[in-house]
């Protein structure tokens, strides 16, 4: 197809403003001049797109540089809180839901437990969860829209949940439904795609161009950022890590195969281990916690356990963690990345398990990547579904991970 010379102009001053805006974002306070040196481009056009975000409040004047003779130049900053966005962290125990400024800062937030709904009942729940908290905000006008991140394989182009076999999901329009409910505009990503984003846009390696985000909860999946850029695969299924198989002659998984590293390392599994270990009779702390089939278990009690160094919750931390470091090694000698991330609610708070997966996984990578890869754990602690979820509006509307 033939590119106009209107729409050559219209796409060369969208991408002039992207560069300059986000020069404003990491750089500020920082001069008109001083960004148009920066980017290489005319004094002019930083003048004209700079006013443009004046206007909307993106970008404020916030007093003056020291002058090198002349004028002293006039300092711009951005304005995070001057809009909003409504980020949903949609998991299969619980919502969350927030509302954020433009640096993925949370301002209000509530969660919601989803007590066991699948199916048609799940949407319906996330659809009365997100309209409860509308009711609470009064100044919509300002908001960019919603901006949700949900386990699954996720077709972004189509705003769908292709499959998420444990909600019971399966080409489920999410994006249609809610804009077609609230009348705002809506984003959809997966849940380890957006946490990947927001380490790549707001954390602390935002400068590596090569990272992967593991989350380990309710599910297992990898977020991977190749090039500075978000890898998708061809329908959006990359990144499935928790079903990789890891024992072909090992446990049925729910997506039809066998032996997938999520029923070894998820959540589920690591109840169930602790669930059977108490059977022995072994003093535990999360005895008391589990009621009579230990059914009551949470993760923030096994957590707790574990920084108690509990003897159960510690021998079912090196269970899961040799699993996770199985994978990881495939992982990394895949993907050769600068920084893997491991976050996800079992990694929230925990630094024994990131310490027994870190030095299991780097036993046993290859000898060259071993000295020059990074492993730590999530920028942005209990809020990072969050922080993740903001980060898929952000990233399209600002090009957050594009430009930095």
């Amino acid at each position: 197809m033939k590119v106009t010379k209107t729409g050559d102009l219209k796409f060369i001053q969208e991408w002039n403003r992207f560069l300059i805006l986000n020069i404003i974002r990491r750089e500020g306070p920082i001069s008109r001049s001083e960004i148009a040196k920066l980017i290489n481009i005319s004094p002019t056009t930083v003048t004209t797109a700079v006013t443009e975000m004046i206007r909307e409040g993106l970008v404020a004047e916030v007093g003056s540089g020291t002058s090198r003779g002349g004028r002293k130049p006039i300092l711009l900053q951005f304005v995070p809180d001057s809009k909003f966005l409504i980020a949903v962290s949609i998991k299969i125990s619980s919502i969350s839901i927030a509302r954020m400024n433009l640096h993925a800062e949370i301002k209000r937030k509530e969660s919601y437990s989803t007590g066991g709904r699948i199916g048609r009942d799940f949407i319906r729940f996330v659809i009365s969860c997100i309209d409860g908290f509308l009711s609470r905000e009064s100044d919509l006008e300002r908001c960019l829209g919603i901006s949700i991140s949900c386990p699954g394989i996720i077709d972004q182009q189509k705003g769908s949940v292709r499959y998420n076999s444990k909600l019971d999901w399966k080409n489920v329009p999410l994006v249609h439904i809610v804009e077609e409910r609230f009348g705002m505009k809506t984003w959809l990503d997966n849940d380890a795609n957006a946490m990947a984003l927001a380490e790549k846009n707001f954390g602390a390696y935002k400068n590596s161009d090569h990272l992967v985000h593991v989350t380990v909860g309710d599910g297992v999946g990898a977020g991977v950022i190749a090039n500075g850029q978000l890898f998708c695969g061809h329908g959006g299924g990359a990144g499935e890590f928790g079903h990789i198989c890891i024992d072909p002659e090992g446990e049925p998984c729910e997506c039809g195969n066998t032996g997938c590293l999520e029923n070894y390392a998820a959540w589920t599994a690591a109840r169930r281990r602790i669930v059977e270990k108490l059977a022995d009779g072994r003093p535990s702390l999360l005895r008391e916690k589990g009621g009579a089939d230990g059914s009551r278990i949470t993760i923030e009690d096994f957590l707790f356990a574990l920084g108690q160094k509990d003897a159960i919750a510690t021998e079912v931390a090196l269970e899961i963690s040799a699993y996770l470091a199985k994978g990881l090694v495939s992982l990394i000698n895949m993907f050769n990345p600068q920084v893997v991330i491991l976050g996800g609610d079992l990694f929230s708070g925990n630094p024994t398990l990131l310490e027994h997966v870190t030095r299991l996984t780097r036993r046993s990578i290859m000898n060259v990547f071993s000295d020059e890869i990074i492993i730590d754990g999530s920028s942005f602690g209990r809020d990072q579904h969050l922080v993740g979820a903001a980060s898929v509006l952000l990233n399209d509307q600002f090009r957050f991970s594009l430009l930095a």
